[in-house]
């Protein structure tokens, strides 16, 4: 009888360092996060709930160890600037780049327990972005290959969904 209940002790004192181990090898959400990601696709939902999917984009977000972030989306279809000059766009090329890209950089922080990450933009092709309201971006899923997130509220009052893929 003795005997049982050493194994059982045993046995039992197994499972829990197995639990703290396997508790400990889990990377946190910002760990997870670090890196380079590909867009793949996106969703939009407006307020009257109508959704679009953007399947015309062309994207990446970087992540920092360090707390810093980069973002970047436009349309695959944006047109070339005839002069080769940015700075001498026509009004219609220049209202096309505008209307088709969006960029932005900064620090983040995340919130654990919401699966939120909250970024802090310090520049952006949008300049409104800037001291604007707190935004978050809501984990949805992630994995070593893939992200999903929900951006809740766009300054257009749109709704986000990204899908990401690590890049190689």
């Amino acid at each position: 009888m003795e005997r049982r209940i050493k194994l059982a002790a045993v046995a039992g004192l197994g499972a829990i360092l197995m639990s703290i181990s396997a508790f400990a090898q889990q990377k946190s959400l910002k760990d997870q996060l670090v890196g380079t990601w590909i867009y793949v696709s996106s969703t939009s939902t407006r307020a009257d709930g109508t959704k679009t999917d953007r399947p015309n984009l062309k994207g990446m977000v970087i992540y920092t160890a360090e707390g810093r972030f980069m973002f970047i989306n436009t349309a695959a279809d944006t047109p070339r600037i005839a002069s080769n000059d940015r700075t001498r766009a026509t009004p219609e090329e220049a209202l096309a780049v505008l209307k088709t890209t969006v960029a932005y950089y900064g620090t983040y922080s995340v919130n654990e327990g919401e699966k939120a990450v909250i970024p802090v933009v310090e520049g952006s092709t949008f300049v409104n972005l800037i001291g604007g309201p707190e935004q978050k971006r809501i984990i949805t899923s992630i994995n070593d290959s893939e992200m999903r997130f929900v951006n809740p509220r766009t300054p257009s009052g749109e709704t986000l969904e990204f899908v990401w893929q690590r890049a190689k």
